[in-house]
């Protein structure tokens, strides 16, 4: 599964498919992609059913916004495959009441299903555009339990920790140093970990003061860029 920028090819943008398409196209992916292919938690399903993708991607695309795979999103930045959000978040066990640490706010979606399942979410992004785009979206949608941060994501947001749970949105080099202590005992981080080119999906619990990890599955997101992640250059 591949979450690094397709090539994205210019031309005119194809026209923008109506509503009734786009509802269509979502939930289509939400019985294709995502329950018949082993995401069973209704809270997921029901939270990909109704949020509308295809506002989180740039206009041009936005007849793409269901099918099975990433959209580029601008600054080398993807929206990550529908299956993967769900995955993702299913792994987590959201009940509702949980604080929530996203790592890569990027597009803004995988922020939104958060947001949709859990108390509280901190999202943290390294790049100001994305962070705006994906503020400004969320806020026309509704939602005000979003705490949106600019700054070194692999560094996490210490002066609002502890978290319940953790999400990173890009492929680490190692599970750091500062998401760990900022992980509540019994919280749990899910977070793709390997080289630049390809990683594997860790879900990981804080059982006293440690990470119990665990492999899920094998994953290319974008490189988690900062001081506990890659190095901006390395390895180009």
């Amino acid at each position: 599964m591949d979450e690094r920028d397709p090539e994205d090819r210019r031309g005119p943008p194809p026209p923008r498919p109506d509503e009734a398409e786009l509802a269509r196209a979502r939930a289509e992916m939400v019985a294709e992609q995502l329950a018949k292919r082993g995401i069973s938690d209704p809270r997921v399903l029901e939270a990909m059913s109704v949020l509308p993708r295809h506002r989180f991607v740039p206009s041009r695309t936005a007849s793409q916004a269901y099918r099975d795979g990433p959209l580029p999103i601008g600054q080398g930045q993807t929206i990550s495959q529908p299956f993967m959000v769900a995955m993702m978040t299913q792994l987590l066990e959201l009940k509702g009441t949980e604080r929530v640490l996203e790592v890569g706010t990027g597009s803004g979606y995988q922020t939104a299903v958060l947001a949709r399942l859990a108390r509280e979410v901190v999202t943290v992004e390294r790049l100001e555009d994305l962070t705006l785009q994906a503020c400004e979206t969320l806020g026309s949608l509704g939602f005000r339990n979003v705490n949106y941060l600019i700054a070194d994501g692999s560094l996490g947001a210490a002066h609002k920790a502890p978290f319940d749970r953790i999400l990173v949105t890009a492929g680490a080099p190692a599970v750091g140093e500062a998401l760990t202590a900022q992980l509540a005992e019994g919280g749990m981080m899910v977070v793709p970990v390997g080289s630049r080119s390809e990683q594997t999906l860790l879900r990981a619990r804080k059982v006293n003061g440690a990470l119990v990890q665990e492999s899920v599955l094998a994953c290319v997101f974008v490189p988690l860029v900062g001081k506990q992640g890659w190095d901006r250059e390395a390895d180009r």
